[in-house]
């Protein structure tokens, strides 16, 4: 994906949280997230909005301290969280193309690439998090960001040594997206895993999905299990027990 296009999914999707946000109340549980109201769900991710406009903005070589949310709530904080979903906008919009700044995933080929992504992600499955507390399901989410959702994932984040989805011998779960084609080939063992983008050797377990439904799934907001888990179920659970980032 373009980085324009991240760009207009934050948009758009910053939109839709603040507005099922309302909908709910800032009282709302949220259940995708236990122990959390709508409240802590604003808070969380404006302040993750904040954090990501100083890198852009101000271009930072060193990771900041996470900011601290406000403390008031109802119409004031959606305001705040407007504000700063706003101000990331016009950030990314504006940034020169060869900005230099702290990140932290090798997933995309320049810093502007990379919080333009990662910020749309975000702020995509925390929408995912406002509609829970309406009880209704969730919105669509496009194929193709659904597809590139799950990427970010599974060689990003799971790449790291802080992934706790470990087998004491090695494992292969296959994730495959029924409607973009994508297949990605989990490599689990006592080491963090390893994902690549091929269809090779025999699945222990294998997730046949739209990507829409595996974003869901893979970002932990619907549990891995049903039709669309096929062989080992114990690699699914394992993936629901340890993936939460």
């Amino acid at each position: 994906m373009e980085i324009t296009e991240y760009v207009q999914t934050l948009e758009r999707e910053g939109g839709l949280l603040a507005g099922a946000a309302e909908r709910a109340g800032t009282d709302a549980p949220v259940p995708t997230c236990p122990g959390w109201r709508v409240a802590d769900l604003l808070r969380h991710t404006g302040a993750v909005h904040r954090w990501a406009t100083a890198y852009v903005a101000e271009g930072h070589p060193e990771r900041l301290p996470f900011p601290e949310g406000p403390e008031f709530s109802g119409a004031e904080l959606l305001t705040w969280f407007r504000e700063g979903h706003a101000d990331l906008v016009r950030v990314l919009s504006e940034a020169p193309a060869d900005l230099q700044c702290w990140t932290f995933l090798p997933t995309a080929p320049t810093p502007l690439g990379f919080w333009a992504r990662r910020q749309a992600h975000e702020t995509a499955v925390h929408r995912l998090d406002a509609e829970s507390a309406l009880e209704r399901g969730f919105g669509p989410v496009e194929p193709a960001f659904a597809e590139d959702g799950v990427d970010e994932l599974l060689t990003g984040f799971h790449a790291r040594g802080r992934s706790r989805v470990r087998t004491e011998e090695p494992r292969l779960l296959r994730i495959r997206a029924a409607d973009t084609g994508a297949v990605w080939s989990v490599h689990l063992s006592a080491e963090p895993p390893r994902t690549v983008r091929d269809d090779a050797g025999t699945a222990d377990c294998e997730v046949t999905a739209e990507a829409a439904w595996l974003y869901a799934a893979l970002w932990n907001r619907i549990p891995l299990e049903g039709p669309a888990v096929r062989g080992d179920l114990a690699l699914a659970r394992l993936w629901n027990d340890n993936s939460h980032i």
